[in-house]
């Protein structure tokens, strides 16, 4: 039996000898991506040819650890610049093809053919290095995406809670739109955090933009509101909506004596200014 190492560099030689011909033969099995080669070098700085050529080294030569690698390099890359994966699937399966056909002129020119157990061999061998590429190149597509994802929506939801300063002691924070138990933790994180880093003693925080909030959020609320307390900071509600008013009378919410509520954040400027 023929060793698939030494094998594998004769293919590697091949395809490197006749290297512009397998470009030309690649870029007409990926019909779709032949034409947005320039824009994907364009846009993520990634040269899709050179790429192959690197991946078909990394596949024939079994260098798993740089296979591996370069995967999880572009599974980020293309996350990072939002490139269609489909684009990616077609380019990596006539890639595929493209190398198959290459292997079996190898065979017709070279001087002993490939037996059939070689031929087994070397197919599950190649076949399993480039399934290996695209499965680690989409957990790292995914995993990079995911942590984009929540970085965006962490600085979106902290935009989302803006402590304003309205004087050296008082800062006031509008809350609108839904609230629910994500949001919530950001904005005690933010609250605390703020208290500390401004010296606020007292915040207002208005709620006129909030219609309802769910029993676990108005829990949640209440210990932060009793957070502000133990920082030595005096919260003051303002604004507070009738339905929102029902669901905690219902709820049984009681706020601490330490807790003030107004009618309006006119009325409460008005007179902590």
């Amino acid at each position: 039996m023929v060793s698939t190492y030494n094998l594998g560099n004769q293919i590697w030689e091949y395809v490197f000898e006749n290297r512009e011909e397998f470009k030309g033969m690649l870029l007409s099995e990926a019909v779709g991506v032949a034409s947005k080669i320039n824009d994907i070098l364009r846009q993520g700085n990634i040269d899709l040819l050179k790429n192959a050529e690197r991946l078909v080294n990394y596949v024939v030569e079994e260098k798993e650890a740089e296979l591996i690698q370069f995967a999880e390099q572009e599974g980020m890359i293309w996350a990072e610049h939002s490139l269609t994966l489909s684009f990616k699937l077609e380019w990596i399966q006539a890639i595929r093809r493209t190398l198959w056909q290459f292997i079996a002129r190898f065979d017709e020119n070279s001087e002993s053919f490939l037996k059939k157990d070689d031929f087994f061999v070397l197919e599950k061998k190649i076949n399993d290095k480039i399934d290996q590429f695209l499965n680690n190149f989409f957990l790292s597509y995914s995993t990079f995406k995911d942590e984009l994802l929540n970085a965006q929506r962490k600085l979106v939801e902290h935009l989302s809670v803006p402590i304003i300063p309205v004087s050296p002691t008082v800062s006031v924070l509008p809350l609108i739109g839904l609230i629910d138990a994500y949001r919530m933790r950001t904005i005690e994180e933010k609250v605390l955090t703020e208290i500390g880093n401004q010296k606020v003693q007292s915040l207002v925080i208005d709620l006129s933009g909030i219609a309802t909030m769910e029993l676990d959020v108005i829990d949640h609320f209440l210990r932060v509101l009793k957070g502000v307390e133990m920082m030595g900071c005096r919260a003051i509600i303002t604004g507070m909506r009738p339905d929102l008013v029902k669901e905690m009378v219902h709820s049984g919410v009681n706020f601490s004596d330490k807790v003030e509520t107004k009618g309006t954040l006119q009325e409460t400027l008005k007179k902590y200014l």
